[in-house]
């Protein structure tokens, strides 16, 4: 069993994970059906919620679809997800996610993506009353030290996942398997017309780009601030972020506004099929961010062949590698700088784009899909 609720973008990074997998799942089984390449009687079922029960198709016989309609981090799904899986009698059972049911009590496998929860436990970061929002982050520690504990093995994206794991919870080392994710866009505007594409989204090049959520430790913030800098010697520049309008981006939409800075372009949700072209056209990507498990969009962006320049924590140099340019992520000036000289410095830039397209030949969804399939057979 697969608990894809989060299937696709409506679970943002957790939802690329799980589509990938499920996808890459069934290439494999096809083909032979075993990690080792020969023939496997696993069937799979693939639990999705209403929202994105249409979204996968599967092409492989053996992957069936079930509904699953429980919202996650909610009493429902800690009873009613314990009954479904329990019908279905599995061997054993796929969480993407911390979020286990306390109630299943069957073999199943977790993937952890980050600790960001034990992170940055600070109210500002919910739109939940304080008192409440303390009462689900206990809810959490309970939940995902729970699932740590009980868990056949436990999946992470990354080593520096794998190390913060190990540093609070006390657990064998070999409890834990490090499969990396990857990247991979479709190129919708592979035949299309970029300049369409960015009219669409209100977006005026040239243009420094950043995608994904506006959480407060993603530091947009930050980002914003050191881009009011910039745009004092460089008028014609955008800042373009993208992602659903929220609460976060809503806030960060009201600085703007206070604080009068010109040539921030909040964009919305932009599809996949749309992304592309919008990597392409930028400038350069910039990833600000504090804490991250894995980060795929600085390595969709080297696949685009647009230069980055990234926040210098342990994570995002295992994972980008000498494929980027660093800065200090607690500091505008670092961030403006590194920001200047990467829209600027021309021979940098080439050597970014040159050694990017390495970088991201070293991930694949379809060894992560494998290597996690050698995980469910072992267990």
């Amino acid at each position: 069993g697969i608990d894809a609720r989060f299937f696709g973008p409506l679970g943002k990074g957790l939802g690329r994970y799980t589509q990938k997998l499920a996808e890459n799942l069934e290439k494999i089984s096809a083909k032979g059906g075993s990690a080792s390449g020969g023939d496997s009687e696993d069937v799979f079922f693939v639990f999705l919620r209403r929202e994105n029960f249409d979204d996968y198709q599967p092409q492989n016989p053996k992957f069936k679809k079930v509904l699953a309609d429980y919202r996650w981090y909610t009493f429902s799904e800690q009873i009613n997800m314990p009954l479904l899986l329990n019908k279905y009698d599995l061997d054993l059972v796929h969480f993407p996610h911390f979020n286990v049911p306390l109630l299943y009590r069957k073999k199943f496998v977790i993937t952890i993506h980050d600790l960001i929860l034990i992170h940055f436990p600070t109210v500002k970061n919910t739109t939940l009353n304080p008192l409440f929002y303390w009462f689900k982050f206990a809810a959490y520690k309970i939940v995902i030290r729970s699932a740590i504990k009980r868990a056949q093995k436990v999946i992470t994206v990354s080593n520096f996942t794998k190390r913060d794991i190990l540093g609070h919870y006390k657990i064998p080392e070999n409890k834990i398997a490090m499969t990396y994710e990857a990247c991979d866009l479709p190129s919708g505007n592979a035949s299309g017309d970029g300049k369409a594409i960015l009219e669409k989204y209100g977006i005026i090049k040239p243009y420094i780009l950043y995608v994904g959520n506006a959480y407060p430790h993603k530091n947009l913030e930050a980002l914003i601030l050191a881009f009011e800098k910039i745009v004092i010697q460089k008028s014609d520049l955008r800042l373009v972020l993208v992602g659903k309008e929220d609460f976060f981006y809503q806030r960060l939409k009201k600085l703007t506004d206070d604080k009068k800075i010109k040539g921030v372009i909040f964009t919305g949700f932009v599809p996949d099929e749309d992304l592309d072209a919008v990597y392409r056209e930028a400038e350069l990507y910039v990833f600000p961010s504090l804490y991250e498990g894995f980060g795929i969009p600085p390595l969709e962006a080297m696949s685009a062949g647009v230069p980055v320049v990234s926040s210098d924590n342990p994570c995002l140099r295992e994972i980008l590698g000498k494929a980027a340019h660093y800065f200090d992520a607690g500091k505008i000036e670092s961030i403006a700088e590194a920001i200047m000289k990467g829209v600027d410095d021309f021979h940098m830039r080439e050597d970014l784009v040159k050694k990017g397209y390495e970088q991201v030949k070293k991930y694949s969804w379809e060894r992560m899909a494998r290597e996690t399939l050698e995980i469910y057979q072992e267990n």
